[in-house]
């Protein structure tokens, strides 16, 4: 999660598609592509970066990846925020 937390702050610091060109590096990590939170740091970040569309489908992709309600919620409301 440690490469995960610093491409957010990469992004926020410096701009958004170089966050998530820090990214690839978990791509291998299977435990780390089951879980939501790669999914949906990746989404907010190329929602940053002006990619609706890429956007919207890592949303889609986190939700079923994550089992708690009120953070399913979460996910589900964001492909309608990233589309505006």
């Amino acid at each position: 999660m440690v490469t995960l937390d610093h491409g957010m702050a990469t992004a926020m610091v410096q701009d958004p598609r170089t966050g998530l060109a820090l990214l690839p590096a978990l791509d291998d990590d299977r435990r780390k592509v089951r879980h939501h939170r790669l999914h949906a740091v990746r989404a907010h970040l190329q929602e940053m970066a002006g990619n609706a569309q890429a956007a919207i489908a890592l949303w889609r992709t986190a939700v079923p990846l994550n089992t708690s309600a009120p953070q399913r919620r979460y996910l589900e409301a964001r492909p309608a925020a990233a589309a505006t």
